[in-house]
């Protein structure tokens, strides 16, 4: 509505100062506000600040601010007053807060010949958050400042046209930087343009050998059109594509157009540039002209080529196999591209050329040679001739080594080999290396000669590669012989493996796992392992670990705890640094591998066992004849129902009280036959031919009677011839025995019966064995006589005494021999 306005002490302040306002609120141009009292409140940008308010002059309202520390580098102050409750702003202020301009700094100058315009630049210092002009300023000599140029579009340069500009005379020139705050100038510069002109650069015409078979070249150059009135003083330039940097030739006058120039090599390819300057030694060079290349003639190569040689039997025919090495002449002995090298046995005479044994590109070479000859000649030759021969001894390999060799890294491509003095003087030193790796290779050109019989240092800088392991081997040169090598390995740089290796179970019982391993391939060590660490841990336990020497390739892990799983890997070190394995899950054993042995035995026998009980019970019949072999009923038997009417009524006399003692055998009765019968055959039934008025004649048997029985069997009484013969009377026997399981046997009592004679009492000898058959023990009767089956019975013994033979208890094999009595 126009009824406010608002003034600031300054708009444009330094940063960090204070900073005053005042709000003036006209009340009858703001026609809203004519019937309420006005409040005023300050904002900056979005933020309230805090003002002072008052009655001003003709009925207006006042509010005065004061920011005691301005610190943002733009801002809007607003001035506000209360409507209807809200805040409406009636009035703004823009307020800006820098530094003064910084001074700028590194001015300098250029005149370019082509439009002599004087191109200025500087460095313009830190920002004054303010807007600044910058202008480049220039006087003449007695007359005022003017501005030459402004930089457009915040550059630091501009250029001064030439009508401002006063040559050959000296003038004054600065840049001014000027803001709301101050002004800033850098410092003055008195200069000639003309000192500080930059010249065209020359053009190079020819360049050529002169004279031939020197090391001198000339060059021919043209200066450009714009310079061709002053004195100016050049420089060349020139270097090999080998070269590291560029080789200087000062002093050039240029109104001679020409200049020689002398040290080049033979047969070498250099590139020519060339500048210019005013002689006055001021001012600027000119750039570079635009190079020119030259390749200078050739001549033979010179100077003598390091050799080296090994040497071995090719068999029983004489002949010796050499293998020839040597190293390119350098380029200042090829004296330009080496075509070949020639090898002869012999050395070369005016007018013939021996025979030659190799004749090649490379840097080495195989050939025969006869065993006695122990020279041969070595040349390299190129399109200007051939270098003098180099006669190279195949000294024998056996004299004293050296006493220790090591090497250090010289360089992430080099390694720095020392040893120790040999104590015999040396000629010089043969120094190899070889890369090693899984697969087998060789380097012929990998190794130099160090020509200082007295150095104990080396350094190798071709084909060494980082993280690579080199075998190194050093031989030394006496005068008549060559020393037995030592040998060494290094690393130029290490690192950790590229990998760690797998880890494998080879055992594992219940408290120990048995683990292998494959090593690093050489060519993924990185370095030289120093250790091999083991770590294992289950879900419950901290993990552990154990180092392990490189040389080894498998580890026991003791003290596990059985049926457990447990985590394993694997971490393989260099002096570089540690690679962890893969992870490997186990779980040991409950048993080991005696206990389950033992487990699985103690379960077979059980099971054998086992199979025997069911076998038993499953034959039970068969086991019981083993052991308790079965003896038929007497009851059942033939004889039972033979017995004659005389034993039928006489009652055996049977113990009838059981008491602990020798078992008893309580009757055995005897039958006569009537004389001229024959017995039937045993185990037969006897015919009613054969018998006469007998009954059948059963199988014998023995029967034992009452609870005690020990055992069922049978006894036999078969025909024994007597004095009698054949027509003797024969008597039967039965024996019966009782006794419990387990007693102690002792001689049963034996009766003997006939029909004449009263009972007799014979004892029995007991039998060692069970089942042994008793007639082979000797029986002793009451009876005062006996007699043996060889002498027959005695004629006082009665007719009828009775004749025993065969007799068995518990047995069912026949008996071999005869018992009479």
């Amino acid at each position: 509505l126009g009824c406010a306005s608002v003034a600031v002490g300054s708009p444009i302040v330094p940063l960090g100062s204070a900073v005053t306002a005042s709000c003036t609120i006209q009340s009858e141009l703001c026609h809203v506000l004519e019937r309420a009292r006005v409040q005023i409140s300050w904002m900056l940008d979005n933020e309230p600040v805090v003002g002072s308010q008052h009655q001003g002059l003709g009925g207006t309202e006042v509010s005065n601010l004061t920011l005691p520390h301005f610190n943002q580098t733009q801002a809007k102050l607003w001035c506000c007053v209360e409507w209807n409750g809200t805040k409406q702003r009636v009035g703004m202020a823009e307020i800006r807060a820098g530094y003064p301009p910084a001074k700028p700094f590194n001015l300098s100058c250029v005149l370019n010949l082509t439009d002599y315009g004087l191109t200025c630049q500087w460095e313009q210092g830190a920002s004054s958050h303010l807007p600044t002009s910058t202008a480049l300023k220039c006087a003449r000599s007695r007359e005022q400042a003017v501005t030459g140029c402004s930089p457009a579009g915040g550059r630091n340069r501009c250029t001064v046209p030439r009508q401002l500009l006063q040559l050959y005379r000296h003038m004054e020139i600065w840049v001014a930087a000027t803001n709301a705050l101050g002004t800033a100038e850098s410092e003055h510069l008195y200069i000639d343009p003309m000192d500080v002109a930059k010249l065209d650069p020359p053009a190079l015409q020819t360049i050529h050998s002169i004279p031939f078979q020197t090391d001198c070249v000339a060059l021919a150059w043209e200066v450009s059109q714009s310079n061709a009135h002053m004195e100016l003083q050049c420089e060349l330039r020139y270097r090999a594509p080998e070269d590291p940097a560029w080789s200087l030739v000062t002093g050039i006058v240029s109104q001679a157009g020409t200049t020689q120039c002398c040290g080049f090599l033979f047969g070498t390819q250099y590139h020519f540039q060339m500048r210019c300057r005013r002689s006055s030694a001021q001012g600027y060079w000119s750039e570079w002209s635009l190079g020119r290349n030259y390749t200078t003639h050739e001549k033979a190569p010179t100077g003598k080529l390091d050799v080296w040689w090994s040497t071995q039997l090719a068999g029983a025919d004489g002949w010796l196999e050499v293998q020839l090495r040597w190293k390119a002449p350098q380029r200042r002995e090829a004296n330009g591209r080496v075509l070949g090298y020639h090898v002869t046995l012999s050395p070369r005479k005016r007018g013939r050329d021996p025979p030659t044994v190799c004749n090649t590109t490379h840097t080495h070479c195989n050939f025969s040679m006869p065993v006695g000859t122990r020279r041969v000649y070595l040349s390299a030759y190129n399109t200007a001739g051939e270098s003098a021969a180099t006669e190279v001894t195949l000294l024998e390999t056996k004299g004293q080594p050296l006493a220790r060799l090591w090497a250090v890294p010289g360089g992430e491509y080099s390694l720095q080999v020392h040893w120790a003095a040999p104590p015999a003087p040396v000629t010089a030193y043969i120094l190899e290396w070889q890369q090693v790796s899984s697969e087998p290779s060789h380097c012929s050109a990998c190794w130099q000669m160090e020509q200082d019989g007295a150095a104990t240092t080396a350094l190798i800088q071709d084909g060494i590669e980082p993280f690579q392991q080199y075998n190194l081997s050093l031989y030394p040169l006496y005068k008549d012989t060559v020393g037995v090598p030592i040998h060494t390995t290094a690393y130029s740089k290490q690192k950790a493996p590229s990998y760690a290796p797998k880890l494998h179970l080879r055992s594992i019982s219940k408290s120990s796992a048995e683990l292998y391993w494959d090593p690093v391939p050489v060519e993924v060590q990185n370095g030289f392992i120093t250790s091999y660490t083991i770590f294992w841990a289950n879900i419950t336990t901290e993990v552990s670990s154990a180092s392990v020497n490189p040389s080894l390739s498998s580890f026991v892990i003791r003290e596990l705890k059985p049926s457990t799983l447990y985590k394993v890997h694997i971490m393989a070190s260099t002096a570089g640094g540690s690679t962890n394995g893969t992870s490997l899950t186990l779980v040991t054993t409950v048993l080991d591998d005696t206990e389950v042995q033992f487990l699985f035995l103690t379960l077979g026998l059980i099971f054998v066992l086992l199979m025997l009980l069911l076998i038993c019970f499953h034959k039970n019949g068969r086991v019981k004849q083993q052991f308790w072999p079965s003896v038929p009923d007497p009851a059942n038997s033939s004889l039972g129902k033979w017995l004659p009417a005389e034993l039928q009524e006489e009652p055996l006399q049977v113990p009838g009280v059981r008491e602990p003692g020798p078992p008893t055998i309580s009757t055995v009765t005897v039958l006569e036959r009537a004389a001229g019968k024959q017995p039937p055959a045993w185990g037969k039934e006897p015919t009613t031919e054969t018998t006469g008025t007998f009954p059948a004649l059963p199988q014998p048997y023995m029967r034992q009677e009452g609870p005690g029985t020990l055992g069922r069997g049978r006894a036999a009484v078969q025909p024994c011839p007597g004095p009698g013969g054949s027509g003797d009377t024969v008597q039967y026997a039965r024996v019966v025995g009782d006794g419990y399981r387990g007693q102690q046997h002792t001689p049963p009592r034996l009766y003997l019966r006939s029909s004449s004679t009263q009972p007799l009492l014979l004892d029995a000898s007991p039998s060692p064995k069970p089942y042994e058959n008793l007639g082979f023990h000797q029986f002793h009767g009451t009876a005062p006589h006996g007699c043996n089956e060889d002498d027959g019975c005695p004629e006082d013994l009665p007719a009828t005494f009775p004749l025993l033979q065969g007799l068995r208890i518990g047995g069912a094999e026949e008996l071999h021999d005869c018992r009479t009595f």
